[in-house]
């Protein structure tokens, strides 16, 4: 099994959070323990600068170009031999050092250009007990002139040596509270996160005890106390929910129909085998009980594949299929010469099965053909609409017939009652159209056309998930 794919939603976050939480306080770390250096190493220079500028200022040259250093010493670590301060002077032809540089191995420097500055480091050293060190040396380069004579003037440059020592305990000591600081606050917002995330997934987790529930028989459907975010997922469960109860409850409906059709023909053929009658006869009566129950089968299973529809269905367009039907009822009613016109708009397709739509346009149209005198209108165009929801849809079928009286609106939408017994028909095509309706939760609307003058009958349905 995969293990990416065992792992808990809450279990994928956190850790999620965890290792970016880890990154950002490492490269928090590590960027503040660069500050803390760059910070040091900048003091650093600045303190070697101050000694420098101290022996350039108090320091003198004897006549024969020899230094003189300081009387009181710039610092009385340049007076103890390996204090860890060092100081070196660079002349044209010798340099002097401090007597802190007498016994350690110390890295000589060169001449530097007039006003040249230099800081580096760290540098390797030997110490007086021969143990390897590191130092941070700064060299300037300067010129001195006696008493203003140009002919007297020469270089000279002032270096100043310290060892890393103190920079680096400094530098131990802030890695410690760095670290130990950076280490409590990830804990602390770890278990923060924990907290979050748990609180985050508490509506999941309700989600879920829910579907157990209806997974037990406990409950019918999801509550309706859901965050935005779940409303769509949770409405989707209701609505599947609701299509496989109402597909159960069909399909029961169906074979008690069915099995109710049934009796009689069966109850027929035990009649004529338990009267003995001749075997011709009984062929006969065979033929005509099995055609029989064969046009029941097909009839209850039609039905019920006229009065559902697919949860989630692709979108079908309109226009083709609606030209299909029309152009087999202008050949059925070509005597009176009707005139469809379509009013179609292509961006509102028809979310279902196409059988349904064949059942409904059919039904409605052939409808409007019989009782229209020459026109009959399509209207096809985009319904209601709802956040995070399909379209709904609009379909309407107008002419110019006689009308459909106010009161009759009802009665002609009964299964098997026509509006006009004088005209052929069987009553249920309206019906059928209203069954489909309900299935896809829409309604059918019946009244005059303002339009064409004659009948409209409308149907709407609704957004889709």
């Amino acid at each position: 099994m995969n293990w990416s794919r065992s792992r808990s939603l809450q279990a994928r976050q956190l850790l999620a959070a965890s290792l970016g939480l880890v990154a950002f306080l490492a490269l928090a770390g590590y960027a503040l323990d660069r500050a803390f250096l760059d910070t040091a190493e900048n003091n650093l220079r600045e303190r070697l600068r101050s000694y420098a500028m101290a022996y350039a200022e108090k320091g003198e040259f004897a006549r024969n170009g020899e230094f003189i250093p300081p009387y009181e010493p710039v610092d009385p670590r340049f007076d103890r031999p390996g204090s860890g301060l060092y100081a070196e002077v660079v002349l044209p032809n010798g340099h002097w050092d401090s007597n802190s540089a007498q016994g350690p191995a110390l890295p000589r420097g060169t001449m530097l250009a007039p006003r040249e500055e230099r800081f580096e480091g760290p540098m390797p050293i030997t110490k007086i007990n021969g143990e390897p060190a590191e130092v941070y040396r700064y060299g300037w380069g300067l010129v001195w002139s006696a008493g203003g004579d140009a002919r007297a003037e020469f270089p000279y440059t002032i270096y100043i040596l310290e060892d890393t020592t103190a920079l680096r305990r400094q530098l131990n000591v802030f890695r410690a509270a760095l670290w130990g600081y950076l280490g409590g606050a990830g804990l602390v917002l770890l278990l923060l996160q924990m907290l979050i995330l748990r609180w985050s997934l508490r509506p999941l987790r309700r989600v879920i005890e829910e579907l157990k529930k209806v997974q037990r028989g406990q409950a019918t459907r999801m509550s309706e106390r859901h965050p935005r975010e779940l409303e769509p997922l949770t409405e989707s469960i209701n609505a599947f929910i609701e299509s496989e109860r109402q597909n159960l409850e069909r399909q029961r409906n169906t074979l008690a129909d069915l099995a109710h059709s049934l009796k009689t023909p069966l109850a027929v053929l035990r009649t004529r085998l338990d009267s003995h009658a001749p075997e011709q006869e009984l062929r006969e009566e065979l033929d005509i009980q099995l055609r029989r129950m064969n046009d029941m089968v097909s009839y209850q299973l039609a039905r019920a594949a006229k009065s559902g529809h697919t949860l989630f269905a692709a979108p079908v367009k309109i226009e083709p299929y609606a030209e299909e039907i029309v152009r087999g009822l202008e050949k059925v009613y070509a005597r009176k010469g009707v005139l469809c016109e379509f009013d179609i708009d292509t961006n509102a397709p028809f979310h279902g099965e196409p059988g349904d739509l064949q059942e409904l346009l059919g039904n409605l149209l052939e409808n409007a053909f019989k009782w229209a005198r020459s026109r009959v209108l399509l209207t096809v165009k985009p319904g209601e609409t709802a956040p995070n929801r399909r379209p709904g849809l609009l379909i309407a079928v107008d002419d110019d017939g006689p009308g459909i009286p106010a009161e009759k609106i009802a009665l002609i939408l009964q299964r098997g009652v026509r509006g006009d017994e004088r005209v052929q028909g069987h009553g249920i095509g309206l019906a059928i159209v209203q069954d489909i309706v309900r299935s896809y939760r829409g309604t059918l609307d019946v009244g005059p056309s303002e339009e064409m003058g004659g009948a409209r009958f409308e149907v709407r349905l609704p957004p889709g998930l």
